[in-house]
C-alpha cells in the first residue's frame, strides 16, 4: 500500500484523470468566454465602457490581491485538516510587521517581515490546536483578538512619538516597491526604448469583445507592482505544491484521513505544523502588501475583515487554488468598480440578469428545479433592479459580491467538497 492509495483522485487511472481534467478546463475557458461576452454586450447596451476599462481592472487587481491571499492562507489550513479563522488576525500580524520594518528598514524588508509575522501567528495557532488540541474556533477567535491588541500595544510601544506615528498607524515607509508596464502589451520600457501599447490602443477602439479584451489586459499589465506579482504566482505554486509533489499529497492527506495517512508511516502532526505556517505566512503576505503597498504605513482596522472575505473565496473555489482566484477575483471586481465608476453598478444588474438566464437555461436542462427557480427569481429582481434603481446606496454596493455569490452557489452545478477532516481534531494513534 502506498500514499496514493489515501486520496481517491490520486487512485484514478492516469488516463481517466487527463480526460476529466482537460473537460473542466474546457468547460472554464468556455463559460470565461461566454462570461466576457455577456459582459461585452452589456457594455454596449449600457455604455458603461467603465465596466471592463483598464482603471476598474487595475483598481480591482490591487484591491483583489490581499483578499487572495487570504483565501490561499485559508486553502493550506484546510487542506491538512485545521479550519483556521485566525486569518483576520495573521493579516493584522503581517500588516504591523509590514509597517514597522518598512519604516526600519525599506519595503522589500517590510513585506519580508510582514511574511514572518504571519509565520509566527500561524505557529501560535498550531500549537494551540495541534499540540494541545485546542477546540480550532476558539484558537482561531483568540488569535483575531490577540493579534489586534498585540499590534495597538506594539503601536504604543514604538510608534508614539515618532514623526508621523501614534498608537493606531506607524511612521511612513523609507520606500517604495517598485511597479512596471509589460514591454509591447502595455507599453512599458525596454532597454529604454517606449514599446507600443497594444491592449491599450484596442480598449480605446471599444470595439465587441476586443476592446474589452484590450481593457482587462491593460489593466492586468499596466503600473503592476512587483508585490502583486508574486502575490498571483502563488496560486500556480500552491497547486504544483498539493498536487504535484509527494509533500502536497501527503499534506493532503492529514485533512482527508488522518489515521490513514498515520498508518502509512506519514507524519501527519508536523504536516499539519508546516501546513499552517505557510498559511500564516500567505495571510502575513496579504496583511503586508496592504500596509506596504496599498498604504505607505501601517494603520489599525487595515484589513478590513479581507481575512474572513478570503475564507468565502476558498468555500466559493471549492477548496482549489484556481477557485479561490476566481473567487478573489468576484470580490475585487466589486469593490474595484465601486471605487472607480460606482455609477456603472446598475449596469452589471443586466450583467447579472443575463448570467441567471444562462443559469436558468442550464438548469432546466439538467432537470434541476430548485436552481431554476432560483436563477428564474434571482434574473427577474436583477433586472427589476436594472429598470428602476439609478443610484445605488453604498451599503448594497458592499452586498453585492456576497449575492453574486450565494447566486452562482445557488444554481450552478458544482459540486462543494471540502477536506473531509478539516476543523475535526486530531491525535496521534487515537484511531487506530
Amino acid at each position: 500500500m502506498s500514499t496514493t492509495e489515501i486520496l481517491p483522485d490520486a487512485a484514478t487511472p492516469l488516463t481517466k484523470r487527463s480526460a476529466l481534467l482537460g473537460s473542466r478546463r474546457n468547460t472554464m475557458i468556455a463559460a470565461a468566454f461566454l462570461g466576457l461576452a455577456l459582459m461585452s454586450i452589456t457594455r454596449l447596451i449600457t455604455d458603461e465602457n467603465a465596466l471592463t476599462s483598464s482603471q476598474t481592472i487595475g483598481t480591482s487587481l490591487r484591491v483583489m490581491v490581499p483578499i487572495l491571499m487570504a483565501g490561499i492562507a485559508a486553502l493550506w489550513a484546510e487542506r491538512c485538516g485545521v479550519l483556521n479563522i485566525g486569518i483576520e488576525g495573521m493579516m493584522i500580524l503581517g500588516t504591523w510587521f509590514g509597517g514597522y520594518f518598512a519604516w526600519q528598514y525599506g519595503a522589500w524588508v517590510g513585506l519580508a517581515m510582514g511574511i514572518v509575522g504571519g509565520m509566527i501567528g500561524g505557529l501560535i495557532h498550531a500549537v494551540a490546536t495541534v499540540r494541545f488540541g485546542v477546540n480550532q474556533t476558539i484558537s482561531g477567535v483568540v488569535m483575531n483578538i490577540f493579534a489586534f491588541y498585540g499590534a495597538r500595544y506594539l503601536s504604543d510601544l514604538l510608534f508614539v512619538g515618532e514623526q508621523g506615528g501614534g498608537v493606531s498607524q506607524s511612521p511612513p515607509q523609507k520606500s517604495a516597491i517598485p511597479k512596471f508596464d509589460v514591454p509591447f502589451l502595455a507599453g512599458g520600457d525596454l532597454f529604454g526604448w517606449k514599446t507600443p501599447d497594444i491592449f491599450g490602443w484596442f480598449e480605446r477602439k471599444h470595439w465587441f469583445l476586443l476592446g474589452d479584451l484590450g481593457g482587462i489586459g491593460r489593466g492586468l499589465t499596466y503600473n503592476i507592482s512587483w508585490a502583486t506579482a508574486i502575490a498571483l504566482i502563488t496560486v500556480p505554486i500552491s497547486f504544483w505544491l498539493m498536487w504535484r509533489t509527494r509533500f502536497g499529497l501527503r499534506l493532503r492527506s492529514s485533512g482527508e484521513s488522518p489515521s490513514a495517512a498515520e498508518s502509512l508511516g506519514v507524519k501527519v502532526v508536523p504536516l499539519r505544523y508546516a501546513g499552517l505556517i505557510i498559511s500564516g505566512g500567505c495571510a502575513g503576505f496579504g496583511g503586508a502588501i496592504m500596509a506596504v503597498v496599498a498604504s505607505s504605513y501601517y494603520r489599525q482596522g487595515q484589513t478590513q475583515g479581507n481575512g474572513f472575505i478570503g475564507m468565502a473565496t476558498l468555500i466559493f473555489g471549492n477548496w482549489r487554488p484556481a477557485g479561490v482566484l476566481a473567487g478573489a477575483s468576484l470580490f475585487g471586481y466589486s469593490l474595484g468598480i465601486k471605487l472607480v465608476a460606482n455609477d456603472s453598478i446598475p449596469a452589471l444588474f443586466l450583467f447579472i440578469t443575463f448570467i441567471s438566464g444562462v443559469l436558468l437555461i442550464r438548469s432546466m436542462y439538467q432537470k434541476k428545479l430548485v436552481g431554476a427557480i432560483t436563477a428564474l427569481v434571482a434574473g427577474a429582481l436583477f433586472f427589476t433592479a436594472y429598470l428602476t434603481v439609478k443610484n445605488v446606496p453604498e451599503s448594497l454596493t458592499q452586498a453585492l459580491p456576497y449575492v453574486i455569490t450565494l447566486v452562482v452557489l445557488a444554481t450552478a452545478s458544482q459540486r462543494l467538497r471540502p477536506p473531509a477532516m478539516a476543523g475535526v481534531p486530531y491525535r496521534p494513534g487515537e484511531t487506530h
